[in-house]
């Protein structure tokens, strides 16, 4: 399950969670509680845990994750909005290239060096740098949200105000979450026919690679 928040919500989140959570069993992963973390949303994490995601090998903390991310006010216009997706973008891969992101894992990239302290700052101020592009149009009246971190089709995750705001609750195992009133509208907007399964040699585990748990790996 993936979170979705205004960025109102979001900062507020931020804010209040890691007091709330506690500082034993969770750890709340942003660009600035893990220096080398690079991306522009949040991942809750369980500390008792360890994973290693395809695509995804550099010296940020990894385990068990749900990801959290904001959405944020969009302009009307279509060439602010591809001004400002293409901004994001450039910071977003400058980022993740600087963080030491890597696609596979090998001995060279394993015993890789933290970086100095100036080599932080410097992905720090990056980091804020996308942070205020992705916040550019907060305090505007414009009345659609974007996830700007979605690895969909620009268009594909827009949500109105009104899809943003009016929410049904439904089941997630034992837990009642609130989720878009008009699901069926969204869901087929980024999947197409959403309820067909894929062909069989596509049910494949596509994110982890490994998992190491209540002292077991999992492949």
């Amino acid at each position: 399950m993936d979170i979705g928040m205004t960025r109102a919500d979001y900062e507020k989140f931020a804010k209040y969670a890691p007091e709330k959570l506690g500082h034993d069993h969770y750890f709340l992963q942003t660009a600035y509680s893990d220096d080398s973390y690079g991306f522009s949303y949040m991942k809750l994490l369980d500390r008792f845990t360890y994973i290693e995601e395809k695509g995804n090998v550099n010296n940020a903390r990894k385990g068990v994750f749900i990801d959290i991310f904001p959405f944020d006010r969009i302009p009307d216009e279509s060439s602010q909005r591809r001004s400002q997706f293409a901004r994001f973008k450039l910071l977003d891969s400058r980022i993740i290239l600087k963080a030491g992101y890597g696609l596979i894992e090998n001995p060279l990239r394993r015993h890789k060096p933290d970086p100095g302290p100036d080599k932080v700052e410097d992905l720090t101020q990056l980091k804020r740098e996308r942070e205020d592009v992705m916040r550019l149009y907060d305090h505007d009246q414009f009345n659609f949200y974007k996830n700007l971190a979605s690895q969909y089709g620009y268009d594909h995750e827009i949500l109105s105000g009104t899809e943003i705001s009016n929410l049904t609750k439904v089941p997630f195992e034992y837990l009642q979450v609130n989720v878009p009133t008009a699901y069926d509208s969204i869901l087929t907007r980024m999947y197409g026919d959403y309820m067909s399964l894929p062909p069989e040699n596509q049910r494949t585990e596509k994110h982890i690679s490994k998992l190491i748990m209540d002292n077991q790996v999992f492949y």
